[in-house]
Parts: structure tokens; C-alpha cells; sequence
């Protein structure tokens, strides 16, 4: 079986803009020095413990494979 916390793509980032439906827009930095802003939501935990993410809040998000949307994981 293969590792898949190996295989999951991780970024840290800066939410910008804080969206209905606890959706966030989320700044990263890109490997090669550009930034880019993504759609993020909260994960499953954050919602059940009611963490709150405010804008200028430095989150750790997972980015989905696609491109899509990502998902905010923790606030650091």
C-alpha cells in the first residue's frame, strides 16, 4: 500500500478574502517565486471544533491534484 500523506501537495498561505459558505480566497506562493490566489474551504475538524479563519491569517492548505479548490487544514 502506498503512503498517501507522501503524495498530498501542501501549501502555506495567506487568506486575502473571506467568501460566503466558508469558502476563502488563500495567496500561495508557487514554486517558482509567483503567487497565486486559490479557493479554499475548511476542512471537516475545523468546522466541528469551530475554528475561525480571519483575513490575514497564515493557513496550511491541501491543493487539490486538478487544480480546483483546496482545502484549509490548519491555522497557524
Amino acid at each position: 500500500m502506498k503512503d498517501d500523506k507522501k503524495d498530498k501537495l501542501m501549501a502555506r498561505g495567506v487568506v486575502t478574502e473571506a467568501l460566503p459558505s466558508t469558502l476563502f480566497r488563500v495567496k500561495i506562493n508557487e514554486v517558482n517565486g509567483e503567487e497565486k490566489e486559490i479557493l479554499a474551504y475548511l476542512s471537516g475538524k475545523m468546522r466541528l471544533h469551530r475554528i475561525k479563519v480571519l483575513i490575514g491569517d497564515t493557513v496550511e492548505v491541501l491543493l487539490d491534484e486538478y487544480g480546483g479548490k483546496a482545502r484549509i487544514l490548519k491555522r497557524l
